[in-house]
């Protein structure tokens, strides 16, 4: 089987592209590097994943077989899409269109990357599919939430016209691989648990969300390529926890003294998370294996190893603001840094 996995040098992306790699597939890993980072997949590079810097927004050709096209290309941390709002939904339009259209040209599985973002602010909780959401398309987080909205009516036209197409909303996942200065809590805390500095809480720490460790989420991402289920499916850990019971976690599994801060709750900050994940289960024999407890091991142990970036990734956190499931970048944040390729790619073109 070969596979086109856009954004592969990010999170979750490459994460995709290693447990493909690893069961024998044929894969193609297409990123621009704003937010990915070549590091993250330098190691499968002779096991068989070909990489190559492209704009999806821009049309993506591929020559050969292409059995399957999984679409996870976007900027998904505050930081990246406060930084790039054009990008963002320049991506999740003409992006998801680019890469519809290369997985109808070669009869291949399309599988969307989706959001429990589209869902806004839930007015309904748990979040089943067939809840629309309550989303303000004019907030701060607007850009990331209606490019996904958009990605995912685009897919859903296409499987009209019998395209193989699915989608999975994705709820929040964390895991090694994350950036140290990605703005979401799990990074936050741990980086802020390792440095000594106070984990900074917006609201009350009441608010709720749902932890999914990111082998147990590429697992249904691989089962999805692998079905022809159409979705939605939410796929994400049904544990509701606090953020405030997150942070306890973080310091007793760092061992750190650092004490936690509280502060108003920004605009449009979800208060409570948590998918049903009956149709997932059901559709593809998925559900979450990896605890909480265990998963955050895992990451500690991860950034641990990393101290120069989580040293950088704590001077920009001070100066930042802490959401329910962010913190904020500073005005003076540093931007993210694409990585540096070697010269016979750095003229790639969108072409494969």
């Amino acid at each position: 089987m070969r596979v086109v996995v856009t954004g592969g040098a990010g999170f979750l992306g490459s994460h995709l592209c290693e447990a493909l790699v690893r069961r024998g597939d044929a894969v193609v890993c297409a990123d621009d590097l704003s937010t990915g980072r070549l590091e993250n997949i330098e190691h499968l590079r002779h096991l068989g994943c070909e990489f190559v810097r492209a704009d999806v927004t821009m049309p993506l050709e591929v020559s050969g077989t292409v059995d399957a096209v999984a679409h996870l290309a976007s900027p998904a941390s505050p930081p990246d899409y406060l930084r790039l709002p054009l990008e963002t939904l320049a991506v999740g339009s003409r992006g998801t269109e680019n890469a519809l259209r290369l997985a109808t040209q070669h009869g291949a599985r399309f599988v969307l990357a989706s959001t429990s973002e589209v869902y806004g602010d839930p007015l309904v909780h748990p979040q089943h599919e067939e809840y629309w959401g309550n989303v303000n398309p004019i907030g701060p987080r607007s850009v990331y939430d209606e490019a996904k909205r958009y990605a995912e009516a685009v897919t859903t036209a296409y499987r009209g016209r019998r395209a193989n197409t699915g989608i999975l909303r994705i709820f929040n996942t964390y895991g090694p691989r994350m950036r140290p200065c990605d703005g979401r809590v799990v990074s936050s805390f741990i980086v802020q648990a390792l440095s000594g500095e106070p984990l900074t809480v917006y609201g009350s720490g009441d608010q709720t969300r749902s932890f999914c460790y990111v082998d147990d989420l590429v697992r249904g991402l691989v089962a999805m390529i692998d079905s022809a289920e159409a979705g939605p499916l939410n796929i994400g850990n049904p544990q509701e926890l606090t953020v405030r019971e997150l942070a306890q976690l973080v310091l007793e599994i760092t061992g750190s003294s650092s004490a936690v801060e509280y502060h108003p709750l920004p605009q449009n900050d979800p208060t409570r998370r948590r998918p049903v994940v009956t149709r997932v289960r059901d559709a593809l024999g998925w559900s979450p294996e990896v605890s909480i407890e265990e998963g955050l091991r895992r990451t500690v142990q991860w950034f641990a190893a990393r101290p120069d970036a989580v040293a950088a990734a704590a001077l920009a956190l001070r100066g930042g603001q802490s959401g329910a499931d962010r913190v904020r970048p500073a005005a003076d944040q540093l931007p993210v840094q694409a990585q540096p390729l070697p010269a016979t790619e750095q003229a790639a073109s969108a072409q494969v």
